[in-house]
């Protein structure tokens, strides 16, 4: 190993042991299990804090009661609408700012530990809860447990990102997308005026 390649680890180490603590917390998260129950102060905060990092500061809470609701508006997504389309530039944005400090393999293993980390407990969670309220949607199963890969991920480059001191990790709309995640729900799309909250 020369120099330049001590140089590129020594640049890596501090990202990558943001996302491997990141990574042993996530095992501690109650995937799901606040669905359809009355919102928290702390999670109605996260939602809105989300909504506003998004741009769309005015979207009213519509809490989703029960499987069915949820399964209808998730099959019904937009995926181009405006704020699929923000929170993708915000995502693109996070993952240019994880590959200034991280090398794009580094950056795909993170990923690659982080999703390993949130699927097999998201996904046992969705079926145990599945089998209580009778769910036998496999389509909708797969979309919850992906959009808590999803998240995870995004929360996952925020944190990389904060090696730069000017940039506030904590209030990025990604991280507050995961916080609704660590309060148990299951933040399903903003439709038209309307942030869909499982």
């Amino acid at each position: 190993m020369d120099e330049t390649d001590l140089e590129d680890l020594e640049r890596e180490l501090p990202g990558l042991a943001r996302l491997s603590r990141f990574a042993r917390s996530l095992d501690r998260i109650p995937w799901f299990a606040n669905i359809g129950e009355a919102l928290t102060p702390g999670a109605k905060a996260a939602a809105e804090d989300y909504c506003a990092g998004l741009g769309f500061p005015d979207a009213e809470i519509a809490m989703l009661m029960d499987w069915e609701d949820a399964a209808s508006v998730a099959e019904s997504l937009d995926w181009q609408s405006a704020a699929w389309e923000a929170e993708e530039s915000l995502r693109a944005d996070l993952t240019g700012r994880a590959l200034d400090l991280l090398s794009e393999d580094a950056l795909r293993i993170g990923m690659a530990l982080i999703a390993e980390k949130v699927s097999e407990p998201a996904k046992d969670a969705v079926e145990e809860l599945s089998y209580l309220s009778d769910l036998d949607d496999e389509q909708i199963k797969t979309l919850c447990v992906g959009a808590a890969v999803q998240a995870a991920n995004g929360a996952a480059l925020a944190l990389i990102a904060a090696a730069d001191s000017d940039f506030d990790a904590e209030n990025h709309p990604l991280a507050a997308k995961f916080r609704l995640f660590e309060f148990g729900r299951w933040p399903v799309c903003i439709t038209g005026s309307s942030f869909n909250l499982f």
